[in-house]
C-alpha cells in the first residue's frame, strides 16, 4: 500500500540555502566593487587626459601650487638648467618594439638643486654616451615634459633589483640613482622626475616622448562576469529547490 508520509528529504535544506545565500552576497559584492572601480578608473582617465591637454607651466609654479607631485602626475611643465651628462642613469625599458634604456640625466637648476630628466630611449648598442655624443647637449637648456612622481619603494616583488654598479635600474629608486650618479657632495635632489617631450635631440638620440600611459579598463567586463555568475547561482538554486520540492511531494510506495 502507499503512504502519504514525507520522505527524509522533507526537512528544509537550511545549510545549503545559507551557503548559497552567502555565495550570492559575495558575488554581488564583487560585481558592485567592480562597478565602483569602473567609475574610479573612468574618472582617473578623464583627469589624466585633461592634464595632458594643459599648457606647460614652469616647474616652480607647479611645486608652489599647494598640490603634491602625485596630485599633478602627467602635468606638462618646463624646467631650465644644465645637464650633467656624465651622471646619467640608465633605466631598462622597451620602446616601439626595441629594447634598451631610458636615459635619466640630472639637470642642475639655477637654484642649485637637481632634477632627474628622462631624456628618452636609446637601444642597447647606444648605452655608452660616447656613441651618441651629438645628443649630449651642453650649456643652458629648457626642457618641456611631464611631471612624474618618484616611487617610495620597489613596486612589486616581480621587479628585479636594481644594479647600480652596472648603471642598470629596473625601478626608479631616486635615492640610489642620486647616490651613484657622482654628483657634488650633499646635492639637493627634487623628489620627482620629468619625462621630456618629443622635441628631437641633436643626432636623434635619446628619443624623447616615451611616457607610456596605459590604464586598462576592464572593470565593466569583470562586473558583468560576477553578476552573471550570481545570476547563474540563483538559477541553479531555484532549479534544485524545485527538484527538492517535487521529491518531498512524491509519496513513498
Amino acid at each position: 500500500m502507499t503512504s502519504a508520509a514525507p520522505t527524509a528529504r522533507a526537512g528544509f535544506p537550511w545549510l545549503l540555502s545559507l551557503l548559497a545565500l552567502a555565495a550570492l552576497i559575495v558575488l554581488l559584492g564583487l560585481g558592485t566593487w567592480q562597478v565602483q572601480r569602473l567609475a574610479w578608473k573612468e574618472n582617473l582617465i578623464a583627469t589624466i587626459d585633461a592634464r595632458l591637454a594643459m599648457q606647460p607651466v614652469p616647474l616652480d609654479q607647479a611645486l608652489a601650487s599647494g598640490k603634491s607631485v602625485a596630485e599633478q602626475e602627467y602635468v606638462p611643465v618646463t624646467v631650465e638648467g644644465v645637464f650633467r651628462h656624465e651622471s646619467e642613469r640608465h633605466f631598462f625599458a622597451t620602446h616601439e618594439g626595441a629594447t634598451g634604456y631610458f636615459v635619466y640625466t640630472p639637470l642642475q637648476r639655477d637654484k642649485g638643486d637637481w632634477v632627474f630628466v628622462n631624456r628618452g630611449f636609446v637601444p642597447f648598442e647606444l648605452k655608452e654616451p660616447s656613441k651618441r655624443a651629438a645628443g649630449q647637449v651642453s650649456g643652458r637648456v629648457t626642457v618641456t615634459g611631464l611631471l612624474r612622481a618618484a616611487l617610495a619603494e620597489r613596486p612589486s616583488s616581480m621587479v628585479p633589483d636594481n644594479d647600480p654598479a652596472k648603471n642598470i635600474f629596473y625601478w626608479k629608486d631616486i635615492r640610489a640613482m642620486a647616490d651613484t650618479a657622482g654628483l657634488p657632495p650633499n646635492p639637493e635632489i627634487l623628489g620627482l622626475f620629468i619625462d621630456a617631450d618629443k622635441t628631437p635631440n641633436p643626432g636623434g638620440w635619446p628619443v624623447g616622448g616615451v611616457t607610456l600611459i596605459d590604464l586598462p579598463n576592464n572593470h565593466l567586463q569583470y562586473a558583468i562576469t560576477w553578476y552573471g555568475i550570481a545570476a547563474g547561482l540563483v538559477g541553479v538554486y531555484i532549479a534544485w529547490m524545485l527538484r527538492w520540492r517535487r521529491g518531498v511531494a512524491s509519496p513513498r510506495t
